[in-house]
């Protein structure tokens, strides 16, 4: 065989009625659904393929509108963008400015939205046709973007050294991999016995099918005549780039990025060019931005002082931007440089990849390094003995759940919940020896040189991006770096992304309300998702091609859903930004939006200082109406500063007949004793009153008054010539012998009771007793 003499050939294989039976109606309705055809032709002589002829049936392309869905992405891409710039401009208080920038919608997570839902593709399984069609909307969020030019300048620096795609998991032109799609066991065409059979039987067999040609097959190839009829052949089809896996052939990242005309051996010059690319545009945007600001001021379009802070630092600006950049790009880049190293294609390219690699992953985290020391170096960490807790709680209101919470938080609450069980623990602290160091958001110098690291994060939380960084790595790694073990790449990725869900759930880093629902919850939740159904399409398996297209639509469905929530985030993020940067404005416009703009700047005045809500104290429970009596006092009357008719005689011992009649009666309360006693610190001739009356002080009362009276008669009713000083005593003695008490008649009886429960008796004792009897003469 001469490869210079063309080879020229047609013909018809009949497909018989039992084989178009085999094809399940379900395959006619499901979207996207595919079908190939594989002819290969083999020499005989050097027993190896010298021909392929690939053929793909669909039923249509679904999923597949990178222009129209790709432009809609993009145009929604550069709102977030211009959303996310004009809030870190605005504004000549920096920690106010942090504020509104850190509640507008990150674009690092509107990528890592779409890197998760394009970079799905690299794992090493057998994808249906329905997932690379969709993500090849998605294509150019990953870099992936084709230009017939440059990869021409790349193939030139490649060479023909494209690597070989059975090592990602595709089956390229000329593989002999039967376990990967596409592929072929050359052994089981040519077996021994079965070529020396041929040999020998080929005329005989030959001659037996010449005759059994039946008149009907004849006729139906008469019929059939070439397409151009003027030079006798034309070609339907177009070849396969080299380094390109078989039409029909999804496996891999190579049968994801055959959707793009992208050979494996390309995908990370491609990637990095992009990413080059856009760190140009980026950096020009900037510096184009602040020269058409100095044009306008300089034309009096707009004042004087309008961003003037940003016209001042606008290089700065420029460099948070490039470095933001970075940040967002990490992932990809990481990916890419691993996925070069496993290709092992080109030499050259691998040296790039290596210092791509390099540049990368010491440059971004010695930057982190020295931001977390920055701001942490006058103080140090202690390693102190702590406990963990596990508490039964409800998610989600209702479901149950574990949560985890060490002893020293535990111990803040006022009311900690009851735990089944605990086990020791470690804790770090970190020990602040600066008293005069100003809070992380407030510090002017360190959000004007780490703030494109940690500014959208939580006062607590604004070390996350240490954190972040590392898990964007082990990604990577289980991307890249295993490619080529589907399972250790589905599994391994899976034990990742559940134990960052939860980390993430429980630290909830980000500022914004919006960015910890979208980043941690609907992500979070469609990674782990992903993950699990994609485990289904390992070769291994052999799963029906129905059943995949149906978990293909199934992951498509998970990924759709998350693309229209980012979109949706990225217009209530376009609308917040609206109001921070028309913050000084006292007129807003559209007016029906006032209250809900008073709302945002409230939600931002709670949320920044990142402090727990106060609990409101738990109300008391109102109190019953209730009548009860304690204690009983008796309070000094008028008549008890009445010395004049008390005999002065008796003054002295006035004490001692009170005590005998206290010793005598038992019934009388001791506070009444106690006020009897108390008095001893009178002078001589002073009478305490008495805490009560007693009939024996009645009795002398009434015969006082007696005898006053009958002397009064005898001096002819002449007042008496005792000398008066003017006092309120005489008139006082002159109106006690008016009272009724004196009068003759029927006696006059006050009968006073006062009753305590006598204590382990349950009797009733008397506490005071007057008694009167009727006054003789």
């Amino acid at each position: 065989m001469n490869r210079s003499v063309p080879i020229e050939a047609n013909g018809i294989i009949p497909v018989s009625q039992s084989d178009v039976a085999g094809i399940p109606p379900i395959a006619l309705n499901i979207p996207d659904f595919e079908g190939q055809a594989i002819l290969r032709i083999f020499a005989n002589s050097t027993e190896s393929e010298i021909g392929c002829y690939s053929a793909v049936v669909t039923n249509g392309a679904t999923f597949s509108h990178p222009y129209a869905v790709g432009t809609v992405l993009g145009i929604f891409t550069i709102i977030a963008m211009a959303a996310s710039f004009a809030t870190a401009v605005y504004g000549n208080h920096i920690p106010t400015t942090r504020i509104h920038y850190a509640h507008s919608l990150s674009v690092m997570v509107v990528f890592s939205v779409f890197h998760h839902i394009f970079y799905t593709g690299a794992l090493s399984v057998n994808w249906p046709s329905v997932l690379p069609a969709f993500w090849s909307n998605f294509a150019w969020t990953g870099g992936m973007i084709y230009s017939e030019s440059m990869q021409n300048s790349i193939n030139q620096l490649i060479g023909s050294n494209k690597g070989n795609t059975s090592i990602v998991g595709a089956a390229g032109s000329g593989s002999s991999a039967e376990d990967l799609g596409g592929g072929y066991d050359i052994s089981q065409i040519y077996k021994r016995s079965f070529h020396t059979l041929f040999r020998r039987g080929a005329p005989l067999l030959s001659d037996q099918l010449s005759n059994l040609r039946s008149a009907e097959v004849e006729k139906h190839l008469a019929k059939r005549t070439l397409a151009n009829t003027t030079d006798g052949y034309n070609w339907y089809g177009v070849p396969v780039k080299p380094g390109l896996p078989l039409p029909g052939n999804f496996s891999g990242f190579a049968g994801t990025l055959a959707e793009e005309n992208i050979p494996a051996s390309n995908a990370f010059m491609t990637g990095f060019l992009w990413f080059l690319i856009l760190v140009a545009i980026v950096a020009a945007s900037v510096a184009a931005f602040k020269w058409i600001l100095e044009a306008l001021v300089k034309f009096k379009r707009i004042e004087e002082n309008r961003l003037c802070h940003f016209r001042e630092h606008w290089v700065g600006f420029t460099e948070a931007a490039v470095l933001r950049t970075t940040v967002i790009g990490f992932f990809m880049i990481i990916y890419l440089t691993l996925f070069q190293f496993t290709y092992k294609g080109s030499g050259g390219v691998t040296a790039i990849a290596t210092l791509v690699f390099l540049l990368f992953f010491l440059g971004l985290f010695i930057a982190a390094g020295y931001a977390c020391f920055y701001r942490l170096r006058y103080g140090h960490y202690e390693l102190k003995q702590d406990r963990i807790y596990f508490e039964s709680t409800k998610a989600l209101g209702s479901v149950p759940w574990i949560r985890l919470v060490s002893e020293s938080r535990r111990s803040e609450k006022s009311e900690p919940k009851a735990s089944f069980v605990s086990m020791p623990w470690w804790s770090v602290h970190y020990i602040n020896e600066d008293t005069q160091r100003i809070e992380v958001h407030e510090d002017e110098d360190y959000v004007m040189k780490f703030g494109w690291l940690y500014a959208r994060f939580r006062r607590t939380r604004w070390w996350f991006f240490a954190l972040w960084l590392i898990y964007e790595f082990v990604r990577a790694c289980f991307y890249g770096g295993a490619a080529g073990h589907p399972m250790t790449q589905v599994f391994g990725l899976m034990v990742i992304e559940f134990i960052a869900l939860i980390t993430i759930v429980m630290l909830r880093p980000f500022e914004g309300a919006r960015l910890n629902a979208l980043m941690v919850y609907v992500l979070g939740f469609s990674k782990v998702a992903t993950l699990a159904l994609s485990a289904a399409f390992d070769i291994r398996f052999n799963l029906a091609r129905i059943n995949t297209t149906v978990i293909g639509v199934v992951i498509i469905v998970i990924q759709g859903i998350l693309a229209i929530l980012t979109l949706v985030a990225i217009v209530f993020g376009g609308i917040s930004s609206y109001m921070s940067v028309t913050r000084d404005r006292e007129v807003f416009r559209p007016r029906k939006w006032e209250p809900y703009r008073q709302r945002y700047f409230a939600h931002l005045e709670k949320t920044a200082p990142d402090v727990p809500p106060i609990q409101p104290p738990t109300p008391e429970p109102p109190k019953e109406p209730y009548f009860r009596v304690a204690t009983v006092r008796r309070e000094p009357k008028i008549e008890d500063d009445d010395l004049d008719a008390i005999d002065p005689a008796s003054s002295r011992n006035s004490v001692a007949p009170v005590s005998a009649l206290a010793s005598r009666q038992g019934t009388r309360s001791n506070s009444m004793w106690s006020a009897t006693m108390s008095n001893n610190h009178l002078p001589f001739g002073a009478r305490p009153h008495r805490a009560s009356w007693s009939t024996k002080d009645l009795n002398s009362f009434h015969e006082t008054q007696h005898s006053n009276r009958s002397s009064h008669l005898m001096s002819g009713g002449r007042m008496s010539n005792k000398p008066s000083d003017g006092s309120l005593r005489d008139q006082t003695n002159y109106e006690r012998i008016r009272t009724p008490l004196h009068s003759p008649g029927p006696a006059a009886t006050l009968d006073v009771r006062k009753s305590r429960q006598d204590k382990g008796k349950g009797k009733e004792a008397p506490l005071n007793e007057r008694s009167s009897e009727e006054a003789k003469p």
